[in-house]
């Protein structure tokens, strides 16, 4: 099956559209929202909030703060850098 360009969702079979670049390159999109915002409104999947790559590099900036927080957390009060 394929995957969605955009949003990074599985297509069922029969369903999706299709869409071929003028230099060959094949894009899948679940929905016509996907593929408006993709090719249409030239809009990044990584700053939409729905799509899956979206929460993927939010999830990681969580984990990178809370390994800040802990950082701060394990270090004496009266050591310096």
């Amino acid at each position: 099956m394929p995957i969605c360009s955009f949003s990074g969702k599985t297509i069922p079979p029969g369903q999706g559209i299709m869409y071929v670049k003028k230099d060959g390159k094949v894009l899948w999109f679940l929905n016509g929202k996907a593929e408006k915002n993709y090719i249409k409104l030239k809009r990044k999947p990584r700053n939409i909030t729905w799509t899956a790559e979206a929460r993927a590099q939010k999830a990681a900036n969580l984990a990178a703060l809370k390994r800040v927080e802990e950082e701060k957390k394990a270090k004496p009060k009266g050591e310096k850098k």
